[in-house]
């Protein structure tokens, strides 16, 4: 069995593989000085939400177009259920435009993975996630202490209604669930779904394409590639439903920890 290294030189003859000298260069857009790809899809879909939202919502007619109603359904959808259902009448209202930008945004650079010349979800680099975690992290708890001041941190460190030889326990675990495990784990779950999935479809499309355009080196073989590749586009449906449902999450859990700040008596 031959074996493959890599390099940071090419030798063609030996079947080296090249290594960048910097892993930068899979992402770097050489014509935009220190602009990278994942910049350049951040912005493209935050222009998308935009352009989505402008165009559905701008007419409101009478009887809306098949557009303009699916539109209209997303944003009734996550002012009814999500902000207005979880945080509340009045104070979810205040909150529904960041949960439906929110929403839009992960939604969009989700989709982004499974879109023609793209292929590539922006929530699959780490920093994104965190970012969004971590400003959803700060709205809950500037929230939680506009509301209930010194009581916020009070109340998590010594909860209501637990009795009290359990109260010390369990205002540990509430503190550090609630000041370290959230952003984590909302940045971690968006991070780990996009990036398996990611993994997997380039796998198993790339390995199928190999095999079959190799057909002429490994005959009947190359039939392992149909199969990879059949694999991959069944894999490409499900992905199309990961990224809606990782979006939904991302902005239900993030009204969830608002409302928890905003009625501690819930």
């Amino acid at each position: 069995m031959d074996v493959i290294l890599a390099a940071s030189e090419c030798d063609p003859v030996a079947e080296i593989i090249c290594v960048p000298a910097n892993v930068n260069e899979l992402f770097e857009l050489p014509f935009i000085g220190g602009v990278n790809r994942t910049m350049l899809l951040m912005g493209l879909a935050a222009l998308i939400a935009v352009a989505l939202l402008w165009f559905g919502l701008r007419r409101r007619p009478l009887v809306p177009t098949k557009f303009e109603a699916a539109i209209e359904g997303i944003v009734l959808y996550i002012r009814d259920e999500v902000a207005l259902g979880i945080i509340g009448p009045k104070d979810g209202i205040r909150f529904f435009p960041y949960l439906l930008a929110l929403f839009m945004f992960i939604l969009i650079g989700n989709l982004f993975e499974i879109a023609p010349a793209i292929n590539f979800p922006i929530t699959s680099r780490i920093g994104l996630p965190a970012f969004l975690a971590l400003l959803t992290w700060v709205i809950f708890v500037f929230m939680g202490f506009k509301r209930q001041g010194a009581a916020y941190v009070g109340h998590i460190l010594w909860p209501p209604g637990v009795p009290t030889g359990l109260k010390p326990l369990v205002g540990i675990i509430e503190f550090v669930s609630t000041f370290l495990v959230r952003p984590f784990s909302l940045a971690v779950r968006l991070f780990a779904n996009l990036v398996a999935g990611h993994v997997m479809l380039t796998l198993l499309l790339v390995s199928g394409y190999v095999f079959v355009s190799s057909v002429g080196d490994i005959g009947a073989k190359a039939l392992v590639g149909v199969g990879w590749f059949a694999l991959g586009l069944g894999i490409y449906v499900f992905e199309l439903l990961v990224a809606v449902l990782q979006a939904y999450i991302f902005t239900l859990l993030s009204a969830v920890y608002i409302q928890t700040s905003v009625h501690p008596e819930h």
